[in-house]
């Protein structure tokens, strides 16, 4: 007769013990196991810095492309500004010449289509200043209004310091740096005010402003671990490029930016070289009027 307690002794010898499994894992399931947790987190981790990497490098780029667009805006919107109060009054003068020559013109011949362009010029004329302006001197020492303009800047582009100044502000205080509402908040009304001195290229302003950056608590920037954060972030930053290049082409695009791609380097020479040609057509316009003007008192006597 077959020994049951024998049988069952030699097969859990054999490996084919019964009853229920064991709750512990085979020898080295646990460390092969944790060891693959940690290559899948050491993964995540890498393609996260790898991202966070990325972000940081186009939040760099934007900033600086956001610096040079808004430069050239305000070089823009300089230029347009001192060109209307330099060189307006000059063109002003140009228009009402123009108009005598044209008066003068058809006094001298009376046919009928130098009496129509006489009436079209005269209608393209703003006032000339009256004599006793003279004496309250509104006139230049070139003979010419001078358009008044308390908040006209001094000069198209500003110094090389308030430039250097205005560059470090943006790169430390910039809204795209922000990481909240509150903090998008206080960095756009401080890069207004750091805009607004710059403009005028006010370089005590830019210093007390670099130092009230300095002297406020640093804006918390923590640290981003999420790869959907990430990725949404250099999408914002990407779409925010492209509102930027839209910007500066419609700025390159404009009378102004047009103009001014004639001298890059020194707009403030342009407006001075434009000034001295407007003068010169200025002077031969008032010597061509004379001329015309003797030939009509000629003719009368």
């Amino acid at each position: 007769m077959t020994n049951p307690e024998g049988a069952q002794e030699t097969r859990r010898h054999d490996g084919e013990t019964a009853g229920p499994p064991s709750d512990q894992p085979p020898s080295g399931t646990d460390d092969r196991s944790e060891q693959g947790g940690t290559e899948d987190r050491s993964k995540q981790g890498g393609t996260e810095d790898r991202l966070e990497q990325a972000v940081l490098a186009a939040e760099r780029a934007l900033i600086e492309f956001e610096i040079a667009v808004e430069s050239f805006r305000v070089e823009v919107e300089n230029f347009s500004r001192l060109h209307h109060q330099r060189l307006g009054p000059m063109y002003a003068r140009l228009d009402e010449l123009d108009a005598l020559i044209a008066e003068a013109v058809a006094a001298h011949s009376g046919e009928r289509d130098d009496i129509r362009r006489a009436w079209e010029a005269r209608a393209l004329v703003m006032p000339m200043p009256g004599v006793e302006e003279l004496f309250e001197g509104l006139l230049g020492s070139d003979g010419v209004r001078q358009v008044d303009d308390p908040q006209a800047p001094r000069r198209v582009r500003p110094a090389e310091e308030a430039r250097r100044l205005y560059r470090e502000l943006v790169r430390k205080a910039h809204p795209d740096l922000a990481r909240g509402e509150e903090d998008q908040r206080l960095r756009g009304e401080f890069i207004a005010r750091v805009n607004e001195a710059y403009a005028q290229g006010d370089e005590a302003a830019l210093r007390s402003l670099a130092e009230e950056w300095e002297a406020g608590p640093a804006p918390e920037r923590p640290q981003l671990t999420k790869a959907e954060e990430l990725y949404a972030r250099l999408e914002w930053l990407a779409q925010r490029k492209e509102s930027l290049a839209a910007v500066a082409a419609e700025l390159e695009a404009s009378a102004i930016g047009q103009m001014m791609k004639l001298a890059p380097q020194d707009p403030d020479g342009l407006l001075n070289e434009i000034a001295e040609q407007l003068l010169s057509q200025v002077s031969e316009r008032e010597r061509r009027l004379a001329d015309l003007v003797g030939k009509v008192d000629r003719a009368e006597g």
